[in-house]
């Protein structure tokens, strides 16, 4: 099935600068033209590859993929945070979040290679810089490798809480956050848990709502602990 009701740009501003007010987030009119140039690109290449399910309303796809993606926004800095997006997909969010904050240094891991073609041609169509592309997933990242030093490991719907901290252990660092992006089941992950994060301390919490379709989302942040 192709994607339903094409969305011009008008209604895709509207949606996206309705969105991110919800999380306190101005885009200025760069940003949002970019964007939508992503989305116009996605719409193309999702015809060919299955990027995202081709089911998906565009309204649908605003928010719960560029929308979503610009919540991680409010727990970074677009100055100090070096961002590592792992298994950035479609580039949701690490590619959204650039885009929006052109000043902030992104670097995604997609280990899927048609994939990694779509997120550099949506680079160069938006002829952005400090950010790039590795074909690679978190496990086969050298724990030293890489210029500029990551802050901030981030990943949405890749995996459970657990089997996440797990993978970034060797990249702790007392100043790196780990960022999970979560849906309504947040807590049975974090249960799960039993509270044992070593050596990651649960620093932050943040619960929201999509603006449109009012499903539950939740931001988990970890920041390393003293050993």
């Amino acid at each position: 099935m192709a994607l339903q009701t094409a969305i011009g740009y008008p209604e895709f501003a509207r949606l996206i600068r309705h969105g991110s007010r919800d999380f306190g987030i101005d885009l200025d009119e760069a940003a949002v033209g970019r964007l939508f140039m992503y989305f116009q690109e996605l719409r193309r290449w999702n015809r060919k590859m299955n990027l995202i399910s081709r089911e998906t309303a565009e309204q649908a796809i605003v928010e719960k993929h560029f929308v979503d993606s610009l919540a991680l926004l409010m727990l970074l800095d677009e100055k100090q945070d070096c961002l590592l997006d792992v298994g950035s997909g479609a580039g949701f969010p690490g590619l959204v979040c650039k885009i929006a904050r052109p000043e902030m240094a992104v670097r995604l891991l997609e280990p899927r290679l048609k994939r990694v073609s779509f997120l550099r041609h949506v680079i160069r169509c938006c002829e952005l810089t400090d950010i790039s592309v590795q074909s690679c997933r978190l496990e086969d990242l050298s724990a030293g490798e890489g210029e500029p030093r990551f802050t901030c490991i981030a990943c949405r719907a890749v995996s459970d809480v657990v089997h996440f901290l797990a993978l970034c252990e060797r990249f702790y660092a007392a100043d790196r956050r780990v960022i999970c992006m979560k849906g309504p089941k947040f807590r049975e992950e974090i249960d799960a848990c039993q509270g044992v994060f070593d050596p990651w301390q649960l620093e932050t919490l943040y619960e929201y709502n999509l603006p449109f379709s009012g499903s539950s989302r939740a931001l988990v942040s970890f920041k390393g602990s003293a050993r």
